[in-house]
C-alpha cells in the first residue's frame, strides 16, 4: 500500500472499527513541522502531535474530550511515544537518504500502523508498514512475524529487524492485544457518535429545461455514502457527472450527481431514478425522475397551497444554502435554490421512497 502524508480514507463497514496511527518525517519542506503524527478511530481524529508543539493534543470535540478527562494517562502515553518516535524517525530518514544516495531535496519517511476489530465476529487484524518518498518500503506480516521488503534498499533493514526478537514480541502483543483493547475503549466512549446515522434530504434541481437534472442529497452522516442515477435498475455510467463530497456547517455532509437528459425521451423519464446509499443503513433512498418533483427557476408554482410552499421553501433554503454558496464559488452545475423574488416552481417528490 502506498501512502503520502495523511491521506487514507477506506470505506469501513458499520461493524468493523479501526484505530490508525499516521507518522510522517520530512526533510526539505519549509514552514511545516519535520515530524507529525495523528491518531484516528473510524477515521475520526483523536489527537495530534508534531515536533514543534512536542506534546500530544487531543481533539476537543465529541467523546474525545470526555475520554481524556477520564483517562489522562492515555494522553501522557501518546506524548511519550511522540517524543521517542520523532528521534527515531529523524535518524531513519537520514540513514535512508544515504542508502538511496541522496544528499538533499524533499524526502518523506512514513509509518501507518494500527488495528481493526469486528464487533460482531470478534476478529482482530493488525497492520504495520513503512514508506519512503511515497513508495512501499517495509511491511510487517503479523502472521509470520517477519518483514516484507518490496525494494532492494529495504533488505538490510528487513534482515536486521527479523532477528530483533524483543521488538517482534512487542509488535505481536501490541497489535494483537493492546491496540484492539484501546480501540474497544474508544468505541465504547464514542459509541453514539461513531455509530450516528443521519439520513439526508434529497432534492432534484434544474437550472433550465435543457440543463442536466441534479440529484442533491444533504444533511447526511457519516460521509461513507454513494449517490448515482440508474435506469430500470441498472446503474448509469454515461451521461452522469458526480459532484464532490462536501461538509455542511453542522458536521453533516452533502453530495450530488447530474443526469444529462438531452438524449432521454419524455416518455422514458419514469425509467430513471436517483439512488442514495449510506453506510449503516440497509435501505436505499430512491427518488424517481419526475418533472413535478424538480425544483426549477423557470416555472411558476402550481397545485401547491401557500402554507406548503412556505414550509418547503424554508426547509430547502436551510438544507442547501451552504451547498449553493460553495458551488457558486466552484462553478457548480447544480442550480441555485429558489427565492421569494424569483418565479420558482417548488415541488417535493411524492415518490421518494426508502427501500
Amino acid at each position: 500500500m502506498k501512502f503520502f502524508f495523511l491521506f487514507f480514507l477506506p470505506f469501513v463497514s458499520p461493524v468493523r472499527h479501526s484505530l490508525k496511527y499516521f507518522l510522517t518525517m520530512t526533510s526539505g519542506i519549509p514552514n511545516i513541522p519535520e515530524f507529525m503524527a495523528v491518531a484516528l478511530v473510524d477515521d475520526l481524529q483523536l489527537g495530534y502531535c508534531d515536533s514543534n508543539i512536542k506534546r500530544a493534543k487531543p481533539r476537543q470535540e465529541g467523546f474525545v474530550k470526555a475520554f481524556v478527562k477520564d483517562n489522562p494517562e492515555d494522553l501522557e502515553w501518546y506524548t511519550g511515544r511522540c517524543f521517542i518516535l520523532h528521534s527515531s524517525f529523524r535518524f531513519s530518514l537520514v540513514s535512508l537518504m544515504r542508502r538511496f544516495n541522496q544528499t538533499e531535496g524533499v524526502h518523506t519517511y512514513q509509518r501507518l500502523d494500527g488495528c481493526e476489530w469486528d464487533n460482531e465476529t470478534g476478529e482482530v487484524k493488525g497492520f504495520h508498514q513503512y514508506s519512503y518518498d511515497g513508495e512501499d518500503f517495509l511491511v510487517l506480516d503479523l502472521n509470520t512475524m517477519t518483514w516484507i521488503a518490496p525494494v532492494p534498499q529495504a533488505v538490510p533493514t528487513k534482515l536486521k529487524w527479523d532477528t530483533d526478537e524483543g521488538t517482534l514480541q512487542f509488535n505481536k502483543i501490541f497489535y494483537g492485544h493492546v491496540c484492539p483493547e484501546k480501540l474497544k475503549k474508544y468505541v465504547t466512549y464514542g459509541n453514539s457518535y461513531l455509530q450516528r446515522t443521519d439520513l439526508p434530504s434529497v432534492f432534484l434541481l434544474q437550472k433550465s429545461p435543457s440543463s442536466p437534472v441534479c440529484c442533491h442529497a444533504t444533511g447526511f452522516y457519516p460521509d461513507k455514502a454513494d449517490i448515482f442515477w440508474r435506469k430500470e435498475g441498472q446503474q448509469l455510467f454515461e451521461d452522469v457527472d458526480h459532484g464532490e463530497l462536501l461538509p455542511n456547517h453542522d458536521g453533516t455532509f452533502q453530495m450530488s450527481v447530474d443526469l444529462n437528459l438531452s438524449s432521454v425521451k419524455p416518455e422514458d423519464w419514469e425509467k430513471y431514478e436517483c439512488v442514495f446509499q449510506l453506510a449503516g443503513v440497509k435501505h436505499d433512498i430512491i427518488t424517481k425522475l419526475d418533472k413535478d418533483a424538480i425544483w426549477t427557476n423557470h416555472e411558476t408554482p402550481r397545485d401547491i397551497r401557500v402554507p406548503v410552499i412556505v414550509a418547503v421553501l424554508a426547509l430547502v433554503l436551510a438544507a442547501i444554502v451552504g451547498f449553493i454558496v460553495y458551488k457558486k464559488k466552484k462553478g457548480a452545475k447544480c442550480p441555485p435554490s429558489p427565492d421569494s423574488s424569483s418565479e420558482a416552481s417548488q415541488h417535493l417528490n411524492p415518490d421518494a421512497t426508502t427501500t
